[in-house]
């Protein structure tokens, strides 16, 4: 019973894993994008709009493909 224990603790640290790498990509593309449009001056947030979509693709791609290559190594 003990590795049944031991290998569900692995996998919520190996997702809680993912989910802070996705928190931290879509954050760090949003920041990007604000200092952008600081940076850029007028009055619209193009960059943001634009660095948090694409940010937030990228981390979906990131964690679709983790999840799939999690998933073949427990097989």
């Amino acid at each position: 019973m003990k590795p049944k224990k031991d290998s569900s603790f692995n996998s919520y640290a190996r997702y809680s894993g993912i989910g802070i790498q996705m928190f931290a990509i879509i954050g760090i593309g949003s920041f990007i994008g604000v200092k952008l449009d600081e940076r850029n001056g007028g009055d619209g947030n193009l960059w943001t709009i634009i660095l948090a979509l694409t940010s937030t693709i990228i981390a979906v791609v990131f964690v679709i493909r983790r999840i799939i290559a999690n998933s073949k190594d427990d097989n």
